[in-house]
């Protein structure tokens, strides 16, 4: 179950038969957009959803992604940054397209192999070699391989990391992905907690999407109820 908010109101929901957020996020704001007209400026959504083809699917609709990746808050730690086997701690020159380890040896571009998801979304990745890494003393926390040490890339995915990563860090960046804790969470917590709603009921996507549209909108109907009760509220202590 996916849902959308705003300012904790429903604003959008689907059903999916997949255990994994990655590969919702594009047909639940297909729905939204159907159901409305449009999507919003902005899309704030966790580390599930912080793929290759979600990131792609976001930049051709226009839309600003603030949307964690997989590793976003690990690489922030000091343990991640002395990492010497990490890509993120290497160097890339665009211009010669090669890597550069810690230790200063060049892994240079091999070929290029194309990885097609479900959907028919197309994953190019880059793969390198290093020269050599005979002699080297840090290769026992660099690889476990006993060649020379191996990498795949896909640079567009490293694009849209470095794009998230500066969104992210920004001061209104951080304010939103702070923002999204309180939202769709806040809600789910009302929804099985509060609601005591935590199974459903009937049987069958079409069915349970409509079970869930109900739960949505008498959500809704209690969340105006209680914010227009506190508006009162505050005007007459006023």
């Amino acid at each position: 179950m996916q849902i959308g908010t705003e300012n904790q109101f429903i604003i959008g929901y689907s059903l999916h038969q997949r255990p994994t957020d990655t590969r919702c996020l594009k047909p639940h704001l297909e729905k939204v957009k159907a159901a409305l007209g449009t999507l919003p400026k902005t899309v704030v959504a966790d580390a599930g959803y912080g793929g290759e083809e979600n990131y792609a699917y976001l930049e051709s609709e226009e839309l600003e992604a603030l949307v964690k990746y997989s590793t976003y808050h690990k690489e922030k730690s000091k343990k991640w940054q002395q990492d010497i086997s990490k890509l993120d701690n290497w160097q890339y020159d665009e211009a010669e397209d090669t890597w550069t380890c810690a230790a200063g040896r060049k892994l240079r571009f091999r070929y290029e192999s194309k990885e097609t998801t479900e959907s028919g979304y197309e994953i190019r990745k880059r793969h390198y070699r290093s020269v050599s890494c005979e002699g080297c003393s840090f290769k026992a926390a660099c690889t476990k391989a006993q060649g020379n040490r191996e990498i795949s890339v896909s640079l567009r995915y490293l694009r849209y990391k470095q794009q998230v990563r500066e969104k992210l860090r920004s001061e209104e960046g951080y304010a939103l992905s702070v923002r999204r804790m309180v939202e769709p969470e806040s809600v789910f917590g009302q929804l099985k907690n509060n609601r005591g709603f935590r199974r459903f009921l009937l049987r069958g996507l079409t069915k349970v999407s409509l079970e869930v549209g109900w739960l949505s909108l008498a959500h809704n109907l209690l969340k105006q109820e209680a914010t227009d009760r506190k508006a009162r509220n505050g005007g007459a202590r006023r």
